[in-house]
């Protein structure tokens, strides 16, 4: 799985964060996301998914 970000479509909700803090951040300046592991493990990816699923934004997106 890799993840993709576009941080201008990004509502700063923080969704992602609370569903997976390991792969994601929010900045300090202006609340959007931040992507912490481009290529997260296999147990991250259904919270990775979640996220997704998640973002009322559509800012996140996922490949195999």
């Amino acid at each position: 799985m890799r993840v993709t970000v576009d941080r201008a479509l990004c509502c700063s909700s923080g969704l992602c964060v609370l569903t997976a803090p390991d792969v994601f951040d929010q900045a300090d300046d202006d609340g959007r996301v931040v992507l912490l592991v481009e290529t997260p493990p296999e147990d991250a990816e259904s919270s990775v998914e979640e996220a997704v699923a998640c973002c009322p934004a559509g800012a996140i997106s996922v490949r195999d």
